[in-house]
C-alpha cells in the first residue's frame, strides 16, 4: 500500500498540475484603450513599474511591446534590505515582483502600456495571487512614477470597471513608486532563456500568444532583451 505521505505528494502534484493547466486556459481578455492617456511625443525615455504575478511572465510579455528599449524583472514596495528572491519568496516584505519597463513616450504611451497589463499580461481580478503563485509578493499593483501616471492609472480602472470588461472587479492597487530593485542576473529573460520550462510552457507563452493575437499593432515579433546576446523565444 502507497503510503499517506507518498500519496499525500502525488495529491499535491496533481492539484498543483490541474493550477498550473487551468491558468493556461486564460484566453486574455479584450480591453479599450484608455481614453484618458498621456499623448505621444517626443522626450525623454520614462518608465513605467508594473506587478502581476511571477515576473517571468511579465517580463516576457512587455519585452514585446513596441516603443520599449528595456524591460527588467525586479521588487518594488519593500526595503532594499529585502529585495532578494528567497526572501521576498516567503512573503512580508511588502515587496512584490514586478518589471520596470523603460519607454519611448513618442511611440508607446502609458496608457498603451496598462492596456497591455490589463489585456494579456496578467488577470486584474485575482486578489494576491496569479493563477498556481500565491502571495502578497504575486499582487495586482500599479507603481505610479508620476501625479500623471496615477491619473492614467485611475482613471483607466475606472473606464474599464463602468464597462464591465472583466466578469469580477478589479482589485489591482495603486501606490506610489518609492525604488525599483532589479532582480537577480538568472531572473533577467527567464521566458527567452527557458522556453520549455513547464512553468512557462502552461503560463507564460500563451499570454505572448495572446498578446499578438489581441493586439496586434503594440506587438513586434523580436524582443527586446536585457542582453544583446540572449537567444530569442521561437
Amino acid at each position: 500500500m502507497m503510503r499517506r505521505s507518498a500519496r499525500g505528494a502525488l495529491c499535491a502534484l496533481f492539484l498543483g498540475l490541474l493550477a498550473v493547466v487551468a491558468s493556461a486556459a486564460e484566453p486574455g481578455v479584450v480591453v479599450p484603450a484608455a481614453a484618458f492617456d498621456a499623448p505621444r511625443a517626443a522626450g525623454p525615455l520614462q518608465t513605467a513599474v508594473l506587478s502581476g504575478g511571477c515576473f517571468w511572465g511579465m517580463q516576457g510579455v512587455f519585452e514585446h511591446l513596441v516603443g520599449v528599449r528595456q524591460v527588467l524583472s525586479g521588487y518594488a514596495g519593500g526595503a532594499r534590505s529585502t529585495a532578494s528572491y528567497e526572501v521576498v519568496s516567503a512573503g512580508g516584505t511588502g515587496h512584490a515582483e514586478s518589471v520596470q519597463i523603460t519607454f519611448d513616450p513618442q511611440q508607446v504611451s502609458y496608457g498603451q502600456i496598462l492596456q497591455v497589463y490589463f489585456s494579456v499580461a496578467h488577470d486584474p481580478t485575482q486578489l494576491n495571487r496569479q493563477g498556481p503563485d500565491v502571495g502578497t509578493q504575486y499582487r495586482s499593483v500599479i507603481f505610479y512614477a508620476s501625479d500623471m501616471q496615477r491619473k492614467i492609472a485611475e482613471s483607466y480602472i475606472a473606464q474599464l470597471g463602468k464597462a464591465g470588461v472583466f466578469r469580477a472587479p478589479i482589485v489591482t492597487q495603486l501606490s506610489p513608486l518609492r525604488a525599483f530593485y532589479p532582480a537577480e542576473d538568472y531572473h533577467q529573460d527567464y521566458l527567452l532563456l527557458n522556453p520549455t520550462s513547464p512553468y512557462i510552457v502552461y503560463n507564460d507563452l500563451p499570454k505572448i500568444r495572446n498578446f499578438q493575437r489581441l493586439l496586434p499593432a503594440l506587438y513586434q515579433p523580436r524582443a527586446v532583451t536585457v542582453s544583446a546576446r540572449r537567444p530569442q523565444a521561437p
